[in-house]
């Protein structure tokens, strides 16, 4: 019989209510026991929902109260000595110590699970390290679910994955030497999980789908042939995703496991290898529904790509999933109430990909109910394609017409920086911020009522520019170099572009998690893009009105928000990028024109896009890179252009980053103690940089003198010109109490380390004020 799997389903609630109620625990607002209750209910409505749907391997383990390489890292007892553990089981305000730091120890590293915008935990490895089990999470929510009466298949990543994703500083210790005390605590898990009725057991290990050197493959084969000996009972699902496995299939096909998961969407040129390599006596579990896009399976080609596989292998040996867990789309279409009946009709959801799943196992069963079922799903495929509102005749022409000269600015780093130090006039170590100020609960609640009718334009539009003073004055008493209006007027950086940009649609609830608490909601790409009219000029020549200092112009650039949105299929991610540069061009011109001295165009995304395959860089590097320079080269010397990138390792794309050409660059660096600067060091990055001095994702505000021994650093390192003074990224999240108490020792440390250097600028500061409001037409 064909079966059918999901991989993983959304933990956040229909309405965020993990997102609220683990929120409400970290202010002391509700109990433990009301959190973990929260956490009760939406596992069992995802269970049950799965259920209904059909699926007969339903996940357990995949809910996380913030990120499931941390569940992991608990599980297994790897907590780093600073969050004072003493053994026994890792308890939930030790958990939230590591995700988010505390009064007195910072967080763990944060960055980018694979080339997805999912933030995890990176585990913190050190020679001589020991595991012990530390967690009863995964045993307790599959009892929990069959409680419910549903039969789950617990996930957990794979031990390969979970060491290859983690790190040391002592580059001298080899995380291979971990393996074997790893493996003793992976073997009890499993043998745990036999003794409680869990026959099958999902292992992810998406390392699979990348280059991996001889001793992982070595650990692979070592880990896999020990679970099958110490644990002879457990069915063991091997599962990659996010890639096609490549020269690994043989690796892989040899393991003793169960089963074996393939991605189909992410690569499906491998299903005929697969198909191949993969003895009879496996199970081929086949990933042809997207977890990663919004956009409908076409079902009758599924069914078609899927038919000779099946009938090869036989139903027995075959299973239907998604490509990957669904965390990574929203939760349900039918939540979408407002959005536009045939965009709609177009998309797919978790709860709709279930659907899928199971229409596709029903066709190739044989089955005639999904017939009906069917022919909709055709119906949208055909006329999602002849839709007249997805290609523009403009956009293509403007394509066309682009040249080289386009994508480079006017003259060499060194003529620009002599340039904008006369207009700018700032001191060594110039400090600013990374653009959003705290959204408190008034901006969201003013937001909220503009956007339900209950506050007029002009009322909001008058809210904003109070906002909008109020935080240049506290920039200027704080004693910042060069200021930000705050984006009040924004609820995000990829959706309040993409909402006046042509080819973009919103939805009300497609949230999806970035990392913890944090929620967004991406923009959906549908057709080509277009800027109808200026995005940002009247409020940062507001801004601008209200200070003598430099107020910078803040974007988001073309590959983040291409990156951080669901991206139209029908066409190379190269072109939408194009598209979104062009326009973004158009913002920077804009902006210059009325006189910004600095904008600021972030792309915290560029390497999140890398291909999972070294062999595929050159190619993506190529096009974002040129999509970049693009955007941001249209301007005259005088003008400065920064960017911004976070959470991502820079050392293998050190060459690419400083082929942007940006006369400024600020990086997250602070949780790795300045480790990430090395790349920049090493290559001898020319222009100036901004390594992050604090931490902004906890709540803990660093010293004046820990800063200070961070900026020392760096310049030690790094000529103390082209060194700039910020945190890690932006301040959207975060109380104006903290904001304003780390950004006055910021202020400080600079200071304090402008007074050792004396080769000082000339000039004054300041950049042109251009006066005036904005008018009541209000861009949100």
């Amino acid at each position: 019989m064909l079966k059918t799997a999901n991989l993983g389903y959304p933990r956040i609630g229909e309405n965020r209510e993990l997102k609220k109620a683990t929120e409400s625990y970290w202010k002391g607002e509700i109990p433990k026991e009301a959190l973990l209750e929260t956490g009760r209910q939406i596992r069992k409505k995802n269970w049950l929902a799965q259920k209904s749907a059909g699926m007969d391997f339903i996940p357990s383990n995949d809910f996380s109260f913030y990120d499931q390489m941390l569940d992991l890292t608990a599980l297994v007892g790897a907590v780093p000595a600073r969050y004072g553990w003493k053994g026994g089981a890792v308890d939930l305000d030790t958990y939230f110590a590591m995700a988010r730091g505390s009064k007195s120890v910072p967080a763990m590293e944060m960055t980018k699970w694979f080339d997805t915008n999912y933030h995890y935990l990176v585990p913190e490895f050190s020679k001589g390290m020991r595991f012990s089990p530390a967690s009863e999470k995964p045993f307790a929510e599959f009892k929990e679910a069959r409680a419910l009466g549903v039969s789950t298949r617990p996930v957990i990543i794979g031990p390969v994955t979970y060491l290859l994703m983690g790190k040391s500083k002592d580059a001298k210790f080899s995380r291979w030497e971990l393996l074997d005390g790893l493996l003793k605590v992976y073997v009890s898990i499993l043998k745990k999980f036999e003794s409680i009725g869990a026959g099958d057991i999902q292992i992810d290990e998406p390392a699979l789908v990348l280059d991996l050197d001889a001793k992982a493959k070595a650990a692979l084969k070592k880990t896999y042939a020990l679970f099958a000996k110490e644990a002879p009972g457990a069915r063991v699902w091997l599962t990659t995703y996010f890639g096609a496995l490549g020269e690994h299939l043989k690796l892989a096909a040899a393991l003793p496991v169960h089963g074996i998961h393939i991605d189909l969407v992410r690569a499906p040129g491998q299903l005929a290898a697969a198909l191949r390599a993969v003895p009879k006596n496996k199970i081929l579990s086949l990933g042809v529904v997207d977890g990663r896009n919004i956009w409908k399976t076409d079902l009758k080609r599924a069914v078609s790509f899927l038919k000779n596989a099946v009938r090869k292998r036989g139903a027995d040996a075959c299973v239907i999933a998604s490509s990957c867990s669904l965390i990574h789309s929203p939760m349900d279409l039918d939540l979408e109430t407002s959005l536009d009946g045939e965009l709609k009709n177009w998309l797919s959801f978790a709860k709709q990909k279930l659907a899928e799943i199971k229409m596709i196992q029903k066709a190739l069963s044989g089955e005639k109910s999904a017939a009906a079922g069917f022919q909709k799903n055709e119906s949208a495929i055909r006329g999602r394609q002849k839709s007249p509102r997805i290609h523009k005749k403009s956009v293509a022409a403007r394509l066309r017409a682009v040249k080289p000269k386009d994508s480079r600015r006017q003259s060499p780093f060194k003529v620009r920086q002599e340039i904008q130090g006369e207009r700018l006039g700032l001191e060594f170590f110039p400090t600013t911020t990374i653009g959003s100020f705290p959204q408190t609960a008034d901006v969201r609640q003013a937001r909220a009522g503009f956007k339900k009718g209950d506050l007029s334009a002009d009322a909001y539009c008058e809210f904003l520019r109070e906002k909008t003073a109020d935080a240049i004055r506290r920039q200027e008493d704080i004693g910042l170099d060069v200021l930000v209006h705050g984006e009040f007027e924004r609820n995000d950086m990829v959706e309040y572009f993409g909402e006046q940009l042509d080819g973009f649609a919103f939805t009300k609830n497609g949230w999806v998690q970035s990392y913890g608490t944090r929620c967004v909601k991406p923009p959906v790409i549908y057709g080509d893009v277009e800027r109808p009219r200026p995005m940002t000029v009247e409020w940062t020549a507001y801004a601008q009105s209200l200070t003598k200092k430099p107020v910078k112009g803040m974007l988001t650039g073309p590959i983040t928000i291409l990156q951080w949105s669901f991206v139209r299929d029908d066409q190379p991610r190269s072109q939408t990028a194009r598209q979104i540069a062009l326009a973004i061009r158009d913002e920077v011109r804009d902006l210059e024109k009325q006189g910004t001295a600095v904008i600021q165009i972030d792309e915290p995304a560029i390497r999140e896009g890398l291909p999972l395959r070294r062999k595929e860089w050159a190619g993506y590097l190529k096009w974002a890179v040129e999509s970049f320079k693009l955007a941001s080269s249209g301007v005259s010397d005088q003008t400065q252009i920064h960017t911004h990138m976070c959470y991502s390792e820079f050392n293998d794309i050190i060459g690419s980053i400083a082929a942007m050409d940006a006369d400024v660059i600020s990086i997250e660096t602070s949780r790795s103690q300045m480790e990430l600067l090395d790349a920049f060091v090493k290559f001898r990055y020319p222009n100036e940089i901004g390594p992050g001095v604090y931490d902004i994702h906890s709540p803990r505000v660093a010293t004046v003198e820990e800063m200070k021994n961070l900026l020392t650093k760096a310049a030690r390192v790094l000529p103390p010109r082209n060194l700039w003074v910020n945190p890690d990224c932006g301040l959207k999240t975060r109380g104006w109490e903290e904001t304003t108490l780390s950004l006055k020792a910021m202020v400080e440390a600079a200071r304090a380390l402008r007074a050792e250097f004396q080769n000082r600028k000339n000039g004054s500061g300041g950049g042109t004020a251009p006066k005036g409001k904005p008018k009541a037409r209000v861009l949100i």
